[in-house]
C-alpha cells in the first residue's frame, strides 16, 4: 500500500506558485510623474493602505494580453552596476517617490551632451552635478536617465527605485512609460569616436533589461505616444527598433550623429549576448555577475 501510494504521488502535477507582490509592497495607485507626461505609478506603503495580491514589477514583468506579447524572460547576466550610494547621490534632492511600469519593452539610447575629456574616476563628481542640474533647473524630480555609462564602460545607476525594476524616467518625452534611458557620458557628434568599452556596456546593459522581459534587442516594439510634444501626436502607436536613440522619438540631435550611427552594432552586440540562437538550440541558461564592480568612487 505504502508503494502504491508514492507511485500516485509522482503522477500528480505539482502546482505552480501564485505570483505575490514584492516584499513592503502593498497598494498600486496612479500618481504624477517627474516625466512630463505622468504615469502609473507602485509606491511604497503608507499607514492603513490596503494589501493587494499583485503588483508591477520589472522584476518579474507580467505579460501584455495577445499572443505576440507572451515572451518568457530570458536570465542575461546583470552587468557590474555602481549605485547612488556609491557615486554619493544626495537623496534629499530628488522625489522620494518612485514610478513604475510593468516591464521595459524599449531601451532609449542619449548622451549627457558634456566633455569627452574626462578622467573616469571623476565620472561621480559629473554625475553629481547633471543630478543637481536635472533636479533643480528643468524640475524633474531626479536624473532622468535610468543609466549612465563612461568611456571606460562602467555602468553607473541614474533615477532611484532600483536598477533591476521597470523605473519610470524623464529621459524621452512621449515614452518614458515602459522604456529604460541609458546616457553615454560625453558628446557624440560627427566624427566622434565611440569607445569600444563604452559600446559593450550599454549593449550588456540593454541585453539584461530588455531580457527580463524577453525582448530582442534587434528586434522591433510598438509604443504609445503619451505626449503630443513628442515625434507623435498623444495616443499615436509607432514602430520602434527595441534598442533606439532619443531622437526616433523625439526631436533632437540626441544621441549625436556618430553613437546613433553605432545603434546597429549596439543592437547585434546585445542580441549575441543574450544568445537567442544558442538558446533555442539548447536551452542553456546563463548565471548572474556581481551587482557592483570593485572600484574606488570618488
Amino acid at each position: 500500500m505504502r508503494l502504491y501510494r508514492m507511485a500516485l504521488w509522482a503522477t500528480v502535477p505539482m502546482a505552480l506558485p501564485l505570483l505575490a507582490a514584492p516584499a513592503g509592497l502593498t497598494e498600486v495607485r496612479a500618481a504624477r510623474d517627474a516625466a512630463p507626461e505622468g504615469a502609473p505609478s507602485v509606491r511604497r506603503p503608507e499607514a492603513g493602505s490596503r494589501p493587494v495580491a499583485s503588483a508591477l514589477d520589472a522584476g518579474r514583468p507580467f505579460p501584455a494580453l495577445g499572443a505576440a506579447s507572451m515572451a518568457l524572460p530570458l536570465m542575461v547576466p546583470r552587468p557590474a552596476v555602481v549605485s547612488r550610494a556609491q557615486w554619493r547621490a544626495d537623496e534629499t534632492k530628488r522625489d522620494p517617490r518612485a514610478h513604475y511600469a510593468g516591464g521595459v519593452r524599449a531601451v532609449f539610447i542619449h548622451h549627457t551632451d558634456t566633455p569627452n575629456g574626462y578622467d573616469c574616476a571623476d565620472v561621480p563628481r559629473t554625475l553629481r552635478n547633471l543630478y543637481a542640474g536635472q533636479t533643480r533647473d528643468r524640475s524633474w524630480g531626479d536624473l532622468g536617465y535610468n543609466f549612465l555609462v563612461d568611456k571606460c564602460g562602467t555602468i553607473y545607476e541614474g533615477r532611484a527605485g532600483g536598477a533591476d525594476r521597470a523605473v519610470v524616467g524623464s529621459h524621452t518625452l512621449g515614452f518614458n512609460q515602459g522604456t529604460t534611458g541609458i546616457a553615454a557620458i560625453g558628446t557624440f557628434g560627427p566624427g566622434v569616436a565611440v569607445p569600444a568599452a563604452m559600446e559593450h556596456a550599454i549593449a550588456a546593459l540593454a541585453a539584461w533589461k530588455l531580457g527580463l522581459g524577453g525582448v530582442d534587442p534587434a528586434g522591433t516594439v510598438r509604443l504609445t505616444s503619451t505626449n503630443g510634444k513628442s515625434r507623435y501626436a498623444k495616443g499615436t502607436s509607432a514602430e520602434f527598433d527595441a534598442i533606439s536613440g532619443h531622437r526616433d522619438g523625439f526631436a533632437t540631435s540626441c544621441p549625436g550623429e556618430a553613437l546613433f550611427a553605432r545603434l546597429p552594432a549596439i543592437r547585434k552586440l546585445a542580441a549575441d549576448l543574450q544568445s537567442r540562437r544558442s538558446r533555442a538550440a539548447s536551452g542553456a541558461r546563463l548565471t548572474a555577475s556581481p551587482a557592483n564592480p570593485r572600484r574606488n568612487i570618488r
